[in-house]
């Protein structure tokens, strides 16, 4: 099983209003275990960051003067996540923002929903925690995760931060999945156990046992041994 966590950074809040992406940052997930197999890559916009956006991941329009646009780096991003589950916290954001870099680049139009799987981890807390704060830093501090290394959002960051809520969220197991009680699914692992035979004392069963017995299996219809 395989699933991307998935962030971005953006120029402001809206594509409908001209704000592009300005930073991926994704990290994989194979059978719930984390690889080095992280994608990230700044992206030069071709517009103003605004202001409330810069004070959120301060990623400046000088810093991505010289980095390369959506379009140059988009075949490599698509081959990185085709196929997988897409893990994005308010997905709706991150997904409306890379279906607006796809459709100004692809003459036909693709979405994202086409490649991948997408699950909100917004809308799983929210079920989790009805009624309270359920953006990162408040899942981090529910679930004691350490984001103290965390002053400003970055993508390939929070993505980091957001695998390890997800996987709280569900359970935190790394390795088998038994109904989302930990690595052991909630119980104690088996440990191998010797037996010492030589004393263990075999007791046959008495005439009234035997015939008990049989005339049980009568009664069900069993075979006669």
């Amino acid at each position: 099983m395989r699933q991307v966590v998935l962030d971005t950074e953006t120029t402001g809040l809206e594509p409908k209003q001209g704000h592009r992406i300005i930073e991926i940052g994704c990290v994989e997930l194979v059978n719930r275990r984390l690889t080095d197999n992280h994608y990230h890559q700044y992206l030069q916009p071709d517009r103003e960051i605004d202001a409330g956006a810069l004070e959120v991941h301060g990623i400046s329009n000088e810093f991505l003067a010289d980095k390369p646009r959506f379009e140059d780096i988009m075949d490599d991003f698509l081959d990185y996540i085709r196929g997988a589950e897409l893990i994005i916290h308010n997905a709706p954001f991150d997904v409306g923002f890379i279906n607006h870099e796809l459709k100004m680049v692809l003459s036909h139009g693709g979405v994202l929903e086409d490649l991948c799987t997408i699950t909100d981890s917004l809308q799983m807390a929210r079920k989790r925690y009805p009624g309270q704060k359920n953006s990162l830093d408040s899942l981090c501090r529910r679930l004691e995760i350490d984001n103290s290394h965390r002053t400003l959002h970055g993508a390939l960051l929070d993505s980091e931060i957001l695998a390890e809520v997800y996987l709280a969220l569900t359970g935190g197991q790394t390795g088998l999945d038994l109904d989302g009680w930990g690595e052991f699914g909630g119980v104690e692992p088996v440990h191998p156990f010797t037996v010492d035979h030589s004393r263990m004392r075999v007791i046959a069963p008495s005439d009234d046992e035997k015939a008990a017995h049989r005339a049980y299996l009568e009664k069900i219809g069993a075979e006669q041994w």
